[in-house]
Formats: structure tokens, sequence, C-alpha cells
């Protein structure tokens, strides 16, 4: 059996830490077919015990500082 994952779409506004309830901004495919969405926060806080149970990791967090970089750029003019 080959198991194949579909690309996983842009984690929104409305997609939410199952730990805390804010933005969340990882998606965690677990490898027993579940998913869990996390914050940046607690995305590192469980990162190690995360690897460990994970088909595949997701991380937007790249989305928090482009956007206080585009927010300063702004700023400027």
């Amino acid at each position: 059996m080959t198991t194949v994952l579909t690309p996983a779409s842009p984690l929104t506004a409305a997609d939410r830490c199952d730990r805390c309830g804010a933005q969340a901004y990882l998606r965690v495919v677990l490898i027993s077919g579940g998913e869990l969405l996390f914050c940046a926060h607690h995305g590192r806080k469980f990162e190690p015990e995360l690897k460990k149970i994970a088909a595949e990791i997701q991380d937007e967090t790249d989305r928090l500082t482009a956007v206080q970089a585009s927010a300063a750029e702004e700023e400027q003019h």
C-alpha cells in the first residue's frame, strides 16, 4: 500500500490552534491519519514531540514576519 499526501491548502484566519484558540500557523498531519493545528507559540513548544508522531508538518510561521516587514515598510512612506 502506498500513501500519497495531497498538497495541503494554505491555513486561513479561520484555522485555530487546538491548544489555545489563536490563529494557527502550523498544520500537523499525524501518522495515524489525524490532523492538529497550532499557533506559532504552541508549535514551537511541542515541536520535538510532534516530529515523532507527524507524517507531515506544514509550517507557515514565516507569514508572521512577512506581515511585520510589510507594515514597517508602509510606515516609512
